[in-house]
């Protein structure tokens, strides 16, 4: 008999090797090759040519029917996931450790049970008594959700299978989760992997809508092979500071809606709040012009929120190389603004330290933050603050122009909204808004000269 091939697995990115090493060679982390049982290799001489069913193909003209929803309830979770929990889909939810997603689920679960609805709950992490204790510390004592703690993926089948299906099944979480059918522990790739097609299966074949918990790393990402992101219909990322009060649920993947929208919530003493003006949470409220502040109008999908930006500029006398430190914003970007504003613009920056910060907590991606991101340089360096009533938004090119950005008219709507009487915006921004003063501006000089009174 042919002795059997040895395979060894990187639990990190899936990537196969026929011997151990300390390093995997792909993704370049340390000790994480794990030896694995080696799958059934299918001879090469069947013939799959003939033998199977076969397939009904349709057009794409093909009337097809929306998927059914149903509402959670929770309208950020609902937005976030694009309406709703499609029946018979399959949901990933990541995040850090003790940020929410076990909250959340629960305040869902009992939701959607409370409506008339049957849910199932399995926990794999924690006793079916702590689970109960947590929902009585959030108020949903009474709701009729089914729990249980359990994690092998056989007795959870078995004890589905044996009633009506449920609407909503919950998985805490799927690296906890084993199959008897495969070797290795719970969390490795391998267990990963088939956990989730036999959960997924059932799923589908029942019409369940199963949402999977899953673990990430330190750097944030989902832990296991991409593989798993690839086999769910929806993959949502749970994100925040424990240290802040807020949380954004961010929809990364989902075959059943847009990937644009975020929910926004609030931990409080009786779980996670909905936030229904996330701007309230980014902006500080100052009674006197501050150098250095400046308001910039951010879109997440379809919602604009209104976040502070703050920098200090801090002048050296030693000769010492400066610092550049950022918080909520790309470091790059930063560097590149510093540029356009020494090299178009007269400001000199060589010899300060640079510290940005997105106030509250908040991550900014929007290259549309270019031109708040300036005038609050601007300010900090020449000490000469920006009016309160003013928010700000444009992309900077290298030249100095400032280029115009997506959704204009929905960022000052809700700036006027907000009680903000002036924008400072790219010149191609046309038309105003109801109630709030538009000045726009072709390159960052001219602002430069404005703010710094410069003729």
């Amino acid at each position: 008999m042919a002795k059997a091939k040895r395979k060894f697995v990187c639990q990190q990115c899936g990537t196969v090797s026929s011997r151990w090493q300390g390093q995997c060679d792909d993704c370049g982390e340390w000790n994480s090759i794990v030896e694995e049982a080696a799958e059934t290799v299918f001879s090469a001489r069947h013939d799959l040519h003939s033998g199977g069913r076969a397939l009904r193909l349709v057009g794409l003209d093909d009337k097809v029917e929306l998927p059914p929803r149903t509402t959670t309830g929770i309208a950020e979770f609902d937005r976030a996931l694009g309406g709703g929990i499609v029946s018979g889909s399959a949901t990933l939810i990541g995040g850090d450790p003790g940020i929410g997603k076990s909250t959340l689920l629960l305040q869902a679960a009992a939701r959607i049970a409370t409506a008339g609805h049957r849910v199932a709950y399995i926990s794999g992490e924690e006793a079916a008594d702590q689970v109960r204790l947590r929902a009585q510390r959030l108020g949903l004592g009474n709701a009729p959700v089914q729990l249980a703690s359990a994690t092998s993926v056989r007795d959870i089948l078995t004890t589905l299978g044996e009633e009506a299906p449920p609407a909503l099944l919950i998985i805490d979480s799927i690296q906890t989760m084993h199959s008897d059918l495969i070797e290795g522990a719970p969390g490795t790739v391998s267990q990963v992997r088939a956990s989730s097609q036999e959960l997924i299966r059932f799923a589908k074949q029942r019409g369940t809508a199963l949402i999977l918990v899953g673990h990430v790393t330190k750097d944030g990402s989902i832990a296991g092979p991409r593989v798993l992101e690839h086999m769910v219909d929806t993959v949502l990322s749970f994100e925040g500071e424990r240290s802040h009060q807020y949380r954004i649920l961010r929809a990364i993947k989902n075959r059943f809606g847009g990937t644009d929208e975020i929910g926004v919530f609030a931990m409080v003493a009786e779980g996670l709040e909905e936030v229904a003006n996330p701007s309230a949470l980014f902006l500080t409220h100052r009674d006197e012009n501050v150098t250095g502040a400046t308001v910039f109008p951010a879109l997440e999908g379809t919602r604009p929120v209104l976040v502070e930006i703050q920098a200090l500029v801090v002048r050296l006398s030693s000769g010492a190389t400066p610092r550049r430190a950022v918080v909520g914003w790309d470091s790059g970007r930063l560097a590149m603004v510093l540029a356009v504003l020494e090299a178009r613009c007269g400001l000199s920056f060589s010899t300060c330290e640079v510290y940005l910060n997105v106030a509250g907590g908040y991550r900014l991606s929007d290259p549309a933050a270019d031109l708040a991101v300036a005038a609050a340089l601007m300010s900090a360096l020449s000490e000469r603050p920006v009016p309160a009533d003013v928010v700000l938004f444009g992309e900077i090119a290298l030249s100095g122009e400032i280029r115009p950005v997506a959704h204009a008219p929905l960022r000052l709507r809700e700036s006027a909204k907000l009680g903000f009487n002036r924008a400072f915006v790219p010149a191609a921004v046309a038309d105003g808004v109801k109630g709030i003063s538009v000045s726009g501006y072709r390159a960052l000089a001219q602002l430069v000269d404005q703010m710094l009174g410069r003729g």
